[in-house]
């Protein structure tokens, strides 16, 4: 099905920056369609269910409007709810479980703004636009391990709630907040809680009101943790860690890999986003418009960070929804004047 309307911008992603590009499109009286490819702020709704964030609720904020929540910092329930109710209460354009599966460029003259046009494709329809903006995250791909028996139904890389797990002998790979809240969750449901540690230290960006409980009961020997070690296999019963006195085998149920995550790399490339050729994946783009290698195509959010994935978050990245409309809405004045 195609959509024969021609927008001034497409947004993909429905995440808090994609409402938020989405807020100032519509300020600016500008024709936008936010893309979505699960429900409403799909990553937050995937967020462990009992998770509070590291940032105020009035630093969570997209398009001036205010997030009350009951304490300073928010839950992952009072986030969906603000999110849930900026986009109804705007009415927000917004088409949900529609994945993009391309951006195909159909410019036929580079050097006129008014000429430039790009096809988005979906699962379900497909858009025409002068521009298009890139919120995406990076939560839909975790950072594999590449090791044995990864791929076993007892492994998973987004952790939910901890109930499941009482009982079980439940190995946690990581030292970072997701982590850290797996283990420590899990362990008070009553898991036997093991934690494998690339480094020598649970994480520095760690909650600074989690970070004693968890060293505490590393110290207690409540949770048995091996540092500068590295999860080598998976098995049905077992897992194999590498650690600095030697192989160690101990019994296993479940595992959580709480790796970390990554852009889709492959769909940036695609779309023609240049991406810097070390181990960072840094997409180019202007940092005074966002705008990326790719005329009219722009970038927003964390996925600017590629694998730096710590350098971007909602309350320091809101500001891109404001540069890039600004100059959207600027050419498409120069336009029609």
């Amino acid at each position: 099905m195609a959509d024969h309307q021609l927008y001034d911008v497409v947004i993909i992603g429905g995440g808090p920056i994609g409402l938020a590009c989405g807020l100032e499109a519509q300020k600016k009286g500008l024709r936008y369609v936010i893309l979505e490819k699960g429900c409403l702020v799909n990553s937050i709704y995937n967020y462990p269910a009992n998770m509070t964030f590291f940032s105020t609720s009035d630093r969570l904020e997209v398009g001036g409007v205010p997030f009350v929540s009951n304490n300073a910092k928010p839950t992952r329930s009072e986030a969906l709810e603000y999110y849930r109710r900026v986009a109804m209460s705007y009415r927000l354009n917004i088409r949900l479980f529609e994945k993009v599966e391309a951006i195909e460029d159909h410019t036929q003259s580079i050097e006129a703004i008014e000429h430039r046009q790009y096809l988005v494709r979906t699962s379900k329809a497909s858009y025409l636009t002068a521009n298009v903006v890139i919120a995406i995250g990076f939560y839909d791909t975790p950072n594999l391990m590449y090791i044995p028996g990864e791929d076993l139904p007892k492994v998973t890389h987004y952790y939910q709630e901890p109930h499941f797990y009482a009982g079980m002998n439940v190995l946690v790979v990581g030292a970072n907040n997701s982590s850290v809240d797996a283990a420590l969750e899990t362990y008070r449901k009553g898991a036997n809680v093991t934690m494998v540690i690339r480094a020598g230290e649970i994480g520095r960006r760690v909650k600074y009101w989690v970070k004693p409980d968890i060293e505490n009961r590393i110290a207690e020997g409540s949770i048995k943790a091996y540092f500068h070690s590295n999860l080598t296999e998976i098995r049905e019963t077992e897992v194999d860690i590498q650690t600095p006195d030697g192989l160690v085998t101990i019994p296993n149920d479940f595992v959580v890999a709480a790796t970390g995550y990554q852009p889709n790399f492959d769909f940036l490339t695609g779309s023609g986003i240049v991406l810097s050729d070390d181990e960072k994946r840094y997409p180019s783009y202007d940092p005074e418009n966002q705008e990326s290698n790719k005329p009219g195509v722009y970038l927003a959010g964390v996925v600017c960070g590629g694998m730096d994935t710590h350098v971007w978050f909602i309350e320091n990245s809101r500001i891109h929804a404001e540069k890039i409309i600004e100059k959207i809405s600027a050419e498409r004045l120069a336009v029609n004047a």
